[in-house]
């Protein structure tokens, strides 16, 4: 590029524009997942919707490559890349609520902390995810599965609108009436059609929830009757199942610390009158070690892990999915969940069902709606040296539950090495999605992501 070139573009932006020389690069270049240690040759911290608009021209003029960051959560660190320009929307992070009909606007550069924050104070809350930084925007583009999924649906399900810029550097306004095509792939499936910079979302009245983790001896019959909870219980008790090590906590016993338990994290955002109930049905699953549920606004059940998976570690995931724990997967579950290697890592599932399966499976992109659980086996350490032992727990984890996994899982639990899967996941999906990518993006400058190749 001509250094005219690069004059114009940096006089057309009203947030920042930085470059490898500048004393904030470094801060600048990093995300959530360190394993990506990236230097792109610019970074843009965009202030508007127009500084979008310009970021793109600019890379489809300059022949750029282009990663667009939300919350820099990417695992895969589709966040950065090397050599060419970072779209950074974490400054663009408002969020407006309208009480009068229960919905929620919010930019494209907002965390579910965000988020969580701006709802609470009207007693409403958007589904979202599990953990309070993770942006918003690639947790809905790919679907959205958290602590209300049972209840309320996912993330992408109750997007009712959203302002996108396409690859041509058009804003365009996408719902189920305007450009329809557009609003069925953004949800579920992923950064591939254009930046969004503002979602619209419908809110649910939840303001406190009754929750928190229980911490089980390892016994196949504890995920057995996790399954049963999760398609018996009414939709408003949500849970997660999890594999890990119990951490060093004042509710577990120091005999137990540090070494592997099963996991049942327990989210009810039902009436409080239900609350022991709700404690005896998961204290009957199993022998516990121990356990720890009280009544919270609901934002704090999203920061559980916000300690434990800071900024700053080396990340591996790979995502499965499942009608259920066969017998063959709770064998697999039995030899390796207990092999975590540490206190960041484990198996986590997330229940898919309930208000999930009253979305047609085509009405939207996300994949695999059919199945009951989704899970993502992740590997989370500290030191590169430890990169190989852990990258292998995940993976030899991940090869022994094929045989009793659905094709594909969910597309934000994937790594950057699961390129080859993406076809296999949308499955009859892709060809839509493919066609729908060649409309907006027919040359392919979103393709930092899960890529969908245009048709």
């Amino acid at each position: 590029m001509t250094t005219d070139a690069l004059a114009d573009f940096s006089a057309q932006l009203r947030g920042s524009l930085i470059q490898p020389e500048d004393s904030e690069y470094d801060t600048a270049r990093a995300v959530y997942n360190a394993i990506h240690d990236r230097r792109p040759a610019m970074i843009v911290r965009a202030k508007d919707v127009a500084d979008v608009v310009a970021t793109v021209n600019f890379v489809r003029n300059e022949d750029l490559l282009l990663a667009v960051r939300g919350g820099s959560h990417s695992v895969p660190g589709f966040g950065t890349c090397d050599d060419g320009l970072v779209l950074d929307l974490g400054g663009m992070n408002s969020v407006l609520v309208n009480v009068s009909d229960s919905t929620v606007q919010a930019e494209g550069g907002c965390t579910l902390g965000d988020l969580d924050h701006a709802t609470h104070a009207y007693g409403l809350a958007v589904p979202g995810g599990t953990v309070s930084t993770t942006g918003l925007a690639g947790l809905t583009l790919g679907g959205g599965m958290g602590h209300l999924s049972r209840g309320c649906g996912l993330s992408c399900d109750n997007l009712v609108s959203a302002e996108v810029v396409t690859a041509n550097g058009k804003i365009l306004n996408c719902d189920a009436q305007h450009h329809a095509d557009l609003f069925w792939a953004i949800r579920g499936g992923g950064g591939n059609f254009g930046v969004v910079t503002s979602f619209k979302f419908k809110a649910f009245s939840v303001d406190t929830v009754y929750g928190g983790p229980t911490f089980f001896q390892i016994d196949g019959d504890v995920m057995r009757g996790y399954e049963m909870l999760i398609t018996s219980m009414p939709e408003q008790f949500n849970a997660l199942f999890a594999i890990a090590l119990a951490p060093p906590a004042p509710f577990v016993p120091e005999e137990w610390q540090c070494k592997p338990v099963m996991v049942v994290l327990t989210c009810w955002s039902g009436p409080p009158e239900e609350d022991d109930s709700i404690l005896q049905s998961v204290s009957e699953l199993g022998e516990i070690v121990g356990q720890a549920l009280w009544r919270m606004p609901y934002p704090e059940i999203n920061t559980f892990f916000d300690d434990l998976l800071p900024p700053g570690l080396r990340n591996y995931w790979k995502a499965n999915a499942s009608m259920g724990f066969s017998d063959e997967a709770i064998t697999q579950h039995l030899v390796h969940g207990p092999r975590v290697p540490n206190l960041e890592s484990g198996l986590f599932v997330f229940p898919i069902n309930g208000a999930c399966h009253r979305i047609e499976p085509d009405e939207t992109a996300f994949a695999n709606r059919h199945t009951t659980l989704s899970a993502v086996i992740a590997g989370a350490w500290h030191k590169a040296e430890n990169d190989q032992a852990n990258i292998a727990w995940v993976r030899d984890y991940f090869e022994a539950l094929k045989p009793c996994s659905e094709s594909g899982g969910y597309v934000n639990f994937m790594s950057g090495d699961d390129q080859d899967l993406t076809d296999i996941n949308y499955g009859p999906k892709m060809q839509r999605l493919k066609e729908i990518k060649a409309v907006y993006d027919p040359d392919n400058i979103f393709r930092v992501n899960q890529n969908i190749t245009p048709e």
